[in-house]
């Protein structure tokens, strides 16, 4: 079982359904408004980036949309990255395992695919936290769209009020801070 370092309480869920910016139906309209670089969380957004011919430079995937697997389309969509790693992270977690290969692939150069064998879906929140300013985030809102969530200074502070809500260890705040 793949040590958590941060997991959603039952009575937290609410709170995250809101999205943290605009919502896109187009990827093409969605890359107009991007920063850089682009960090990518969840197999469908990844797989319209990819198809909008502009591979985001970190994906974070798992194999599933809204916990069922995705078509072989998606599946096959995936972005060919400078590097491929393989972590595990359980449903409503981010593992250790995760959020390190998650920071290492936002400061590297090149591009990373990061392959959660369990779910990635709470990636999005250490992926803003681990950003710099002026890149952006991008995950699927269900039944919606593409959300597009820039890294300011205001959403950054925003993400690290909903990170509180989380039960967390020392090690994700740590992690984040390197």
């Amino acid at each position: 079982m793949p040590r958590a370092v941060a997991t959603l309480p039952e009575d937290a869920r609410a709170a995250f359904r809101e999205p943290l910016g605009p919502v896109y139906e187009d990827a093409e309209r969605l890359l107009s408004a991007a920063g850089s670089p682009v960090i990518a969380v969840g197999d469908v957004v990844t797989y319209h980036l990819v198809n909008a011919g502009a591979p985001p430079d970190v994906a974070v995937v798992d194999g599933k949309t809204e916990r069922e697997a995705v078509t072989e389309a998606v599946a096959g969509g995936m972005p060919e990255a400078d590097r491929e790693v393989a972590v595990e992270s359980d449903a409503a977690t981010v593992s250790a395992a995760l959020l390190s290969a998650l920071v290492d692939a936002i400061g590297a150069d090149g591009t990373t695919l990061i392959r959660v064998t369990g779910e990635e879906d709470l990636a999005t929140l250490p992926a803003v936290l681990a950003a710099p300013v002026g890149a952006s985030v991008v995950y699927g809102q269900p039944g919606e769209g593409m959300v597009l969530a820039n890294v300011t200074s205001e959403r950054t502070e925003r993400v690290r009020e909903l990170c509180e809500l989380l039960e967390t260890t020392e090690e994700f705040w740590s992690l984040l801070e390197n």
